[in-house]
C-alpha cells in the first residue's frame, strides 16, 4: 500500500483508508470482517467519529489485536468543542475504541465555539499523549486561515472534506491551501454516497473502459483519480470484505496522463461554489 506523510502528524499513512460513516447499518460481523480485510490489504488508516452511531465500537472490535498497525482517527462534534468538552469527548471515544490514544483527532465541522477553545483542548490532549496530532474537517479556506492564525504553522495535520468525481469543489482553493501549508487533504465519500456514475452513462462507460484496461473496477479507477495528487488521501466505506480488497488495490493503480484527462473531461470540477459542499 502506498503511503504519504500525513501533514503535521509527520507519519506515513496509507493513501487509501477506511471510512465508517453508516458502517453500523451493515451486518456487524460483515462490517468487522471488511475492516479487517482492509487492514490486511494495507488500508491501515481508519476514520471514525463520535457521531457515527455504533461505528467506534465496531472499529474497536476490528482493531483489537492489531492496534499498533493502525492510524486511528476520530472526530469531535462542534457542540462538544470547548476546551473541557474536547477532553471529555476524547475520553469517551477512547473508551468506545478501547485504546489509549488517537493518532489524529479532528473537529468535525466549524461550530459555535471559538477555535482558540477547541485548539487549546487539542493541544492539552496532545501534551497528555491522548492524541498524537489533530486536524479539522469541512473547513473552507477562510476557516483554515483562522485555524492557522490560532495554531501557528505545523500544527494542523489534515482537513477532511467531501471529494468525489461529481464533487470536486475543493480543487479550486481548499486543496491548493492545504498543499501550500503542508496539510493533508482527506477526501470522504469518494463514491458519492449513492452518486457514483451509472455504468450506462457516458462517464460511467469511460470509467469502465479504463478499468478494463487495467484489469480493475470503476470504483478503483475513481479512487486512483482522487488520490493522484501529492498530499491527498481518501477513506471509502464498505461493509463487504471483497469490496475492501478491491478498494485497496486502487493504491497500486497508476493512471496515465491521457486517462486522467479523460476523467477530468467527463467529470469537470465546475465553478467554485460560494460555500464548501459537505454531507
Amino acid at each position: 500500500m502506498q503511503a504519504r506523510s500525513f501533514g503535521a502528524a509527520r507519519r506515513p499513512v496509507s493513501i487509501i483508508g477506511q471510512g465508517t460513516w453508516h458502517i453500523d447499518r451493515s451486518d456487524r460481523g460483515d462490517a468487522v470482517a471488511a475492516l479487517r480485510a482492509g487492514i490486511d490489504a494495507g488500508m491501515t488508516h481508519i476514520d471514525t467519529a463520535e457521531m457515527y452511531g455504533d461505528a467506534e465500537a465496531i472499529v474497536a472490535e476490528a482493531i483489537g489485536d492489531c492496534r499498533e498497525e493502525v492510524f486511528l482517527v476520530s472526530k469531535v462534534v462542534p457542540g462538544n468543542a470547548t476546551r473541557r468538552g474536547v477532553a471529555r469527548a476524547c475520553e469517551e471515544s477512547l473508551r468506545r475504541l478501547r485504546t489509549d490514544r488517537l493518532d489524529s483527532y479532528l473537529l468535525h465541522w466549524p461550530g459555535q465555539y471559538p477555535l482558540e477553545e477547541t485548539i487549546a483542548g487539542f493541544e492539552d490532549l496532545r501534551r497528555a499523549g491522548k492524541i498524537l496530532s489533530w486536524g479539522v474537517s469541512n473547513f473552507d479556506v477562510e476557516d483554515l486561515d483562522r485555524a492557522l492564525a490560532v495554531a501557528g504553522p505545523d500544527r494542523i495535520a489534515c482537513n477532511q472534506v467531501l471529494y468525489h468525481l461529481n464533487e470536486r469543489a475543493i480543487e479550486h482553493a481548499v486543496l491548493p491551501w492545504c498543499e501550500k501549508h503542508g496539510v493533508a487533504m482527506v477526501g470522504y465519500s469518494p463514491f458519492g454516497s449513492g452518486d457514483f456514475p451509472d455504468p450506462a452513462s457516458v462517464g460511467g462507460r469511460v470509467l469502465e473502459g479504463i478499468a478494463q484496461a487495467h484489469g480493475t473496477t470503476p470504483h478503483a479507477v475513481a479512487l486512483a483519480f482522487l488520490t493522484r495528487m501529492a498530499g491527498t488521501f481518501t477513506i471509502p466505506k464498505t461493509g463487504r470484505p471483497a469490496r475492501a480488497i478491491e478498494n485497496a488495490a486502487a493504491a497500486d493503480l497508476h493512471l496515465g496522463s491521457a486517462e486522467i484527462a479523460m476523467i477530468d473531461a467527463h467529470f469537470p470540477r465546475g465553478p467554485r461554489p460560494r460555500m464548501l459542499p459537505m454531507l
